[in-house]
């Protein structure tokens, strides 16, 4: 098995501000990473202290997403530095791992 470094990044968002939608585009049809998996969180909090959860009653909901994708790490710093016009300074993460992709 042939393994290729790559990066993994976790960017955290809401529904209600809606930027995971044009997150998923641009990652898509523009950035072409290798995989991206987007998560609806059923509970978080961030730096406003504030507790968004989904309950049994709610019509409009601001869960937590998380949008996760990885891709070679060279590629992910130039995504990166374009992202930083959309997301906020401290709503992003990475580490780096190995995956077969061949």
């Amino acid at each position: 098995m042939m393994l290729t470094d790559v990066t993994v990044v976790r960017i955290y968002c809401s529904e209600q501000d809606r930027k995971y939608r044009e997150l998923l585009t641009r990652l898509h049809e523009k950035e072409r990473v290798a995989g991206v998996t987007a998560f609806r969180g059923i509970a978080g909090f961030g730096g406003s202290g504030r507790v968004h959860e989904a309950h049994l009653l709610d019509v409009s909901l601001d869960l937590p997403i998380v949008i996760e994708f990885f891709d070679r790490p060279e590629h992910v710093e130039r995504i990166l530095a374009d992202l930083e016009d959309i997301v906020k300074p401290g709503h992003v993460i990475s580490w780096p791992a190995k995956v077969n992709l061949e």
